[in-house]
């Protein structure tokens, strides 16, 4: 069964990006944690307030506000005493969330804690004094035993602050591909692996032949998920990752190919899903009436709501080209500065890092957990993906999300949304789609 295939066949565990990263935070500010980690109050992080726990997410619906509730059950038994308040705000992937805060942490009207992707999405906020230095609660809660060092770079800056706690990790450079689509179009599932770009664009005319989409992408987000992946693909993992440290550059001719890669496969999805949200733009594939969608791999709890079952009427595989490597995400939870209920948020970032905080939330959301000290009995309780994604991360090549905050900060990835937008919509041709591409990295180029 091609599915139970893991993701991972070389290479081992590097810190292949984390310079880049770090040197994307070294700019960023320590006004608002007093450069200590201490509150404003000049307290210890965390000191204050437990009664309670404001808790800002964007998992408000569907198989994400099913892993904020396995996670507040975990929650409520630990600190029975702390009052959860569920601040979730839907709509646009995180977008609508982003904006409220933007002008809550704006108006210094924070909230206990908010998610946020852990990396560079953070450097705005850490300069502006938003967010206290978390790093003590890394000692006291000992995560830095339980987390893997290719995770602890990325969330260091150059001093080693540490600014967010994680929950989970994600993969972004997935593909999931209906079974009945692929037999469509006279290619075997069971045994479908096309080795690069190329060969896997010759599959998707056959599809097209067959008189199915080849692949579907919605919103400016997933387009930009689906174009770092081609990027990966295309340049490998070194070359990739010199995109953020000004070692590659995004005008050369390595670019170049992948942007035309792009734009060929994007002659072949449906523009009719453009506006959409990642899992509306999969429910094609989920239905068999398209064969590829490529997204991060919180997408296996969608197929796996919708009654489907891996092998039998999907399969997964890394983008072509791109095995071996994993493209990293992480959602994570702050502390800010000026907080209500430090102690809460203090909390709450205790359970959404300990052991059974990241079983609970994980097995539900499709992630994996950052923490690296499950037993085998732990590891049993996940699915056949997640296991696989387990032992990906721990063997792969690790490069840093463009599209979900861990590489670049919000101008730069928001840009070239924009810009990707534009694309899809007609407005500018492949060589316009480069350069636009190239001044959304200049924006944050030090």
């Amino acid at each position: 069964m091609r599915s139970t295939l893991t993701l991972t066949r070389r290479g081992a565990l590097t810190g292949i990006g984390a310079a880049a990263i770090a040197a994307t935070l070294a700019a960023c500010g320590t006004s608002g944690s007093e450069g200590s980690g201490a509150s404003s109050s000049g307290g210890a992080v965390g000191e204050g307030d437990a009664s309670k726990v404001d808790v800002v997410t964007w998992w408000s619906a569907g198989s994400e506000k099913l892993g904020l509730d396995a996670l507040v059950k975990v929650f409520n038994t630990q600190f029975p005493d702390t009052a959860f308040e569920n601040k979730a705000v839907s709509g646009g992937a995180g977008s609508q969330a982003k904006q409220k805060l933007a002008a809550d942490l704006a108006a210094s009207n924070p909230p206990d804690t908010y998610q946020a992707h852990a990396g560079a999405e953070l450097k705005d906020d850490i300069d502006a004094g938003y967010l206290l230095d978390v790093s003590s609660l890394y000692e006291e809660f000992k995560l830095a035993d339980a987390f893997p060092a290719s995770l602890m770079d990325r969330l260091k800056d150059s001093q080693g602050k540490i600014y967010s706690v994680p929950s989970n990790i994600h993969r972004a450079n997935v593909v999931w591909a209906s079974v009945s689509a692929l037999k469509a179009a006279g290619l075997d599932p069971a045994t479908y692996a096309p080795a690069d770009l190329d060969t896997w664009i010759a599959d998707m005319e056959k599809v097209k032949a067959a008189g199915l989409t080849p692949i579907t992408m919605g919103m400016a987000w997933t387009q930009l998920n689906l174009f770092e992946s081609i990027l990966i693909a295309d340049l490998g993992a070194k070359a990739y990752t010199g995109l953020f440290d000004g070692s590659t550059d995004w005008a050369g001719a390595e670019v170049t190919k992948a942007v035309n890669h792009y734009a060929t496969i994007v002659s072949y999805t449906d523009s009719s899903l453009y506006t959409e949200d990642w899992e509306p733009a999969a429910k094609p594939v989920m239905e068999g009436r398209a064969a590829f969608n490529v997204m991060g791999d919180w997408a296996v709890a969608g197929f796996d709501a919708a009654g489907l079952n891996a092998g039998t009427d999907y399969i997964y595989f890394p983008v072509p080209g791109s095995d071996g490597v994993f493209d990293f995400l992480a959602d994570s939870f702050t502390l800010p500065d000026g907080a209500a209920h430090p102690g809460g948020a203090k909390n709450w970032l205790n359970t959404i890092s300990s052991k059974e905080g990241q079983i609970a939330f994980n097995t539900v959301k499709g992630s994996i957990p950052a923490r690296t000290d499950l037993t085998e009995e732990d590891k049993a309780k996940f699915s056949e993906y997640q296991r696989s994604a387990m032992e990906s991360f721990g063997k792969d090549t690790i490069v840093s999300s463009i599209a979900h905050g861990a590489a670049l900060p919000g101008k730069a990835s928001n840009a070239m949304n924009d810009a990707l937008t534009k694309f899809a919509q007609g407005a500018s041709d492949a060589a316009t789609l480069q350069s636009d591409l190239k001044a959304a990295y200049g924006s944050v180029a030090g």
